[in-house]
């Protein structure tokens, strides 16, 4: 058994109460009271996500936009000062090596962050196509990330900064000082749908600004909130989460990611992605809601009316907003528009394709 990582606070979370579970390599909070307590604090208050195993490579050099946009599929070039962008690194199989926020700081400055899986995949993938002489720095193990999300949010973190937060659009962010640290890099993303902010802070910092944003959101009832939560709350907003619903072998037209594939740039396997999208895809991901009872989970079979299996669920959970089971899953294209039934332990329970996002 490899020896799990652990993020800057693990001691912290453990003392908290919270359920700690193997994830991406780390040991990781997946629960600190129950799921629906903690979601509906993100959907309706704030809360704070410990992130901090997601990885940060900050890239340098007059070349470093052209290494981005050919090992990215999305067109950075269009990006600002101050700007994020939603993208991810094809493969050289037709699928994706990872999905990505690219940040630009500053020309020739760019910060990729990466899912925490995928960290020594993606640094060796973009390493292996640094012919262009751009500076690399893997600073993935000096910060922390903390992801605090929900409607609240931004007033529970505006008391601690004199960066204006309401004048900051969805994504984009701002170098600046918080809760008395500086160089604290306050980014409008998240992956809730509910709002908020991520606050990457050096780890020697992290202790001290995760506990300013808990005094700072007392009056607002913050919790911490595990894991569980998240997948819960990403999955009612039908974002893709790597290793479920794209891998090593979905190409970014079948995920429904034709807006991150920029084609009036050159990157890698862009004539195979082309074909795809001009031909169409075989099979697409989408979006599906249990009609009768029963809890979608990753693998389970997609059947059509005769029984026969026509896909595979990548994502699945009972909402706890909506109160019922929605899932992804990638289904044939030719039966995109019939009746679909999800295979629960061996019982074909009915469902529907449905437009996401469920909320």
């Amino acid at each position: 058994m490899e020896e799990l990582l652990q993020v800057h606070l693990n001691d912290t979370h453990v003392a908290l109460g919270a359920k700690m579970v193997p994830f991406a390599g780390y040991n990781m909070p997946v629960l600190y009271t129950n799921l629906i307590e903690e979601h509906n604090c993100v959907r309706n208050g704030v809360g704070v996500f410990d992130v901090s195993h997601m990885g940060e490579f900050f890239l340098k050099g007059e070349k470093a936009l052209d290494l981005i946009q050919y090992v990215t599929s999305n067109d950075a070039a269009k990006l600002v000062d101050g700007k994020v962008q939603y993208s991810c690194l094809p493969n050289a199989t037709g699928g994706i090596v990872d999905d990505l926020l690219v940040y630009k700081i500053r020309d020739n400055e760019y910060l990729l962050v990466v899912n925490a899986s995928n960290i020594d995949k993606d640094w060796n993938w973009i390493s292996s196509h640094n012919t262009f002489g751009v500076e690399m720095t893997n600073a993935s193990s000096a910060y922390s990330l903390f992801a605090v999300q929900g409607p609240k949010a931004a007033g529970v973190l505006q008391t601690l900064t004199a960066v204006d937060l309401s004048a900051m659009p969805y994504y984009t962010f701002k170098i600046g000082s918080m809760a008395g640290f500086d160089d604290v890099i306050i980014s409008n993303t998240g992956y809730t749908g509910a709002g908020g902010f991520e606050i990457y802070v050096k780890n020697e910092n992290a202790l001290a600004m995760w506990n300013a944003i808990f005094a700072a959101g007392a009056s607002e009832g913050i919790q911490p909130i595990g894991l569980g939560a998240r997948d819960t709350l990403r999955t009612e907003k039908g974002y893709c989460l790597y290793g479920h619903d794209i891998d090593d072998t979905t190409s970014p037209i079948e995920a429904g990611l034709g807006w991150i594939t920029s084609f009036n740039k050159d990157f890698i396997m862009k004539d195979h992605h082309a074909a795809i999208k001009a031909a169409g895809p075989s099979k697409k991901l989408v979006g599906f809601e249990m009609i009768d009872r029963g809890i979608p989970r990753q693998h389970y079979p997609i059947l059509n009316a005769a029984g026969e299996v026509i896909g595979e669920v990548t994502s699945g959970t009972q909402s706890p907003t909506l109160s019922k089971g929605i899932g992804m899953g990638y289904v044939s294209t030719a039966h995109v528009g019939s009746e679909i039934f999800i295979s629960i332990r061996e019982k074909a329970v009915k469902a529907e394709i449905v437009k996401m996002p469920f909320l």
